[in-house]
């Protein structure tokens, strides 16, 4: 699992994913921050069309904090667990506010204190917004990782601390979109388009199918 061969396999899916990047829409770190704890359980994709409406009502820590829980409810009830979601921004603003001065943290301890923010969240945002050499583990990067065997963690936690551990630094902010978007347009979960992979000589999975 080296870093010199986890190297070789990004490179090839950084020239063919030229446009990795969030795909979650945002413009402040605190947008992005709400976008991701929409995220769970819940496409990009919806939760743009969610957020597309929700920013230009509410944006802001001051903004949330002081909108009644129901209504909130009700401008992201299509992103589901949508009365867990509410709280959770709430709560998690209010605290932005009362303990971090209206700014987002830039560190995983105070990330992860807030409500609704856990270790995927905290890294999608410290990655994003602060460059810190994290690898977040999604449904997809989790997949696509151990297909390959750059990891072999039961769990998404387990994956994302041995990605962190083969990856290096300078490529781990690029290395969560990089796998995210083979995951989502190459390597599907159901039916992965191997013949149109560019690592497959490096996927044990590929190796099986053969």
């Amino acid at each position: 699992m080296g870093s010199e061969r986890a190297v070789k396999i990004l490179d090839k899916l950084a020239e063919r994913y030229s446009d990795a990047r969030c795909e979650l829409d945002y413009r402040t770190p605190f947008e992005l921050l709400i976008a991701v704890m929409l995220s769970a359980q819940c496409t990009d994709k919806r939760v743009n069309a969610v957020t597309a409406r929700l920013f230009d009502i509410a944006n802001t820590p001051e903004s949330f904090a002081k909108m009644p829980q129901e209504e909130l409810e009700e401008h992201i009830r299509s992103c589901g667990f949508f009365r867990s979601k509410a709280k959770a921004i709430i709560s998690a603003s209010k605290d932005i506010i009362g303990k971090y001065g209206g700014s987002i943290p830039d560190n995983f301890a105070d990330l992860t204190s807030l409500r609704g923010v856990g270790v995927k969240t905290a890294k999608v945002v410290l990655t994003e917004i602060y460059r810190q050499p994290f690898v977040a583990a999604d449904t997809h990067v989790f997949r696509v990782s151990k297909r390959l065997g750059l990891s072999s963690g039961l769990t998404p936690e387990k994956v994302s601390e041995e990605l962190e551990q083969v990856i290096p630094s300078d490529y781990k902010p690029l290395c969560h979109h990089l796998l995210i978007f083979h995951g989502r347009y190459c390597c599907k979960s159901q039916r992965p388009m191997c013949g149109e992979c560019v690592v497959r000589d490096e996927c044990g999975y590929y190796e099986l199918q053969m």
